[in-house]
């Protein structure tokens, strides 16, 4: 190994699944689980649950498709209103996952698992497979990874947050201290034993937990977990999230993961590494790109391609609330406004991170108003496709932020090669319908569904002033 690599190396072959062969009555027992949470999260990144007693659950998983069904309003409602595109009538059937089953030791004898949505009943044109269920969207994007461009990938992520002691009248955080400061985690403080139990909370999930520190914005927390492979990613990420909401609660704070509390101060973002693995021996081609990016494989310059040619559009998925672009600008380390990459850079919005042979990408512009099945849907899609076809990589390392750059720089740079990220919700709506490439990735109906849903939801979130509309941002993330 070379003198100048370092961090822990992973690799798809660390992960055969977390979850139990069998959910036996005997396995249950020895983890004393009494209850399930069937788990989905919609459109909006609103988690939603019901709760089944173990001895339902267990009757549930003998029956000819183990699962609860559903209104199908379910993905399209936005506080209890149907966006356009949805109907109170007919039911879904969301058919549980046995694999995805995990602890939920914030609430003692209690259990998580998710599922896929299908349809009650087969239709014409796909059967029994409902095409927009988010974890279906994933999963089947990941398999043609595998299938058509002979790659697999990891994700690890980071939950950035903020312990409120109070919503109303006003916000107030727990404290004012700076990042990494040991006097915003000062002992027997609240803080601080809200953090050791969420530590403590998530490793007895099963969820690697990394590290935790104190953020920069006042009361700014981050907890980092480790890399999964994708569907088992978002789905722990979920769980981390409800984790870090359930622990606060209980000791009187409340958790928000709003992208932007202050105007004067950093907001709160939820960055996506990513990991490029080839299944197979990559085929050995001639390309000439190799030298924008002497370190990174063929295969991984051709994801870093995909991911900037449709960042603009997957914006509509990761920052999905008008909130999010107020994170997001030139200067501030929060990823830029140009489409562009830079060897640990933060003023650019994907940051190539690790030594030569143990790269990884960090995707930053993501918030955690943002579905996490979807985020990782748009970000692998657009990647996976720029695989599958061999996409050449026309941007340079950015290794000064390309806001600083002079117009020859940026030419020189090929930053202007794809443009600039969208400054607006309503732009990067626009920029999702536009993307031809995306829409057949992500499919028609779901683009079209997710759009109505999504101009929903901005009109819902809408305060009768700036304070109110920041209160109910952070009751309802």
């Amino acid at each position: 190994m070379s003198d100048h690599a370092y961090g822990v190396v992973y690799s798809p072959s660390s992960f055969g699944g977390h979850g139990p062969t069998a959910l036996t009555d005997e396995y249950l027992d020895g983890l004393g689980v009494k209850y399930i949470r069937i788990t989905w999260v919609d459109w909006i990144n609103n988690v939603r649950y019901r709760v089944v007693p173990r001895a339902y659950f267990r009757k549930l998983l003998d029956s000819a498709r183990p699962g609860v069904s559903l209104t199908k309003a379910t993905l399209g409602l936005v506080f209890l209103a149907v966006a356009p595109g949805f109907s109170g009538s007919g039911e879904d059937h969301y058919v549980i996952d046995a694999s995805s089953f995990r602890l939920a030791p914030y609430e003692p004898g209690h259990a998580t698992v998710f599922g896929f949505f299908q349809n009650k009943v087969p239709t014409p044109e796909h059967g029994l497979v409902l095409p927009y269920c988010p974890r279906t969207l994933l999963s089947n994007i990941v398999q043609r990874a595998k299938d058509a461009a002979g790659v697999s990938y990891l994700v690890g992520l980071e939950s950035e947050f903020i312990l409120l002691s109070a919503t109303t009248p006003k916000i107030v955080p727990v404290n004012n201290a700076d990042w990494s400061a040991s006097s915003k985690l000062p002992s027997g403080s609240v803080e601080t034993i809200v953090l050791e139990e969420i530590a403590e909370k998530l490793i007895a999930a099963g969820i690697e937990l990394q590290m935790y520190h104190a953020e920069a914005a006042p009361g700014q927390y981050e907890v980092v977990t480790g890399p999964l492979p994708p569907l088992e990613a978002a789905d722990a990420l979920v769980c981390t999230r409800e984790t870090i909401y359930n622990v606060a609660n209980k000791h009187g704070l409340r958790a928000t993961f709003a992208p932007k509390l202050y105007s004067n101060s950093a907001g709160s973002a939820a960055h996506a590494h990513v990991s490029v693995h080839h299944t197979s021996a990559p085929a050995q081609t001639t390309r000439n790109d190799e030298h924008l990016a002497p370190t990174l494989t063929s295969a991984e310059r051709s994801f870093l391609q995909g991911i900037l040619a449709h960042a603009p559009a997957v914006c509509a998925l990761t920052l999905p609330t008008t909130f999010s672009y107020a994170r997001v600008a030139d200067g501030i380390w929060s990823g830029g406004t140009y489409a562009s990459w830079g060897t640990d850079q933060r003023e650019a919005p994907v940051r190539l991170c690790g030594p030569a042979g143990q790269h990884h990408f960090e995707v930053r512009f993501v918030d955690g108003t943002a579905s996490p099945h979807l985020v990782l849907a748009g970000i692998l899609g657009a990647g996976t496709e720029a695989i599958a076809v061999g996409a050449l990589l026309e941007t340079g390392d950015c290794a000064k932020p390309v806001a600083l750059m002079s117009p020859e720089e940026r030419r020189a740079a090929g930053v202007e090669n794809v443009g600039r990220l969208p400054t607006t919700l309503d732009q990067a709506r626009k920029n999702l319908a536009a993307d031809a490439s995306l829409r057949t990735v992500l499919g028609d109906e779901f683009v079209e569904k997710y759009i109505s849903v999504n101009s929903t939801l901005e009109k819902m979130l809408v305060g009768e002033d700036e304070e109110s509309t920041i209160v109910k941002l952070v009751n309802y993330y």
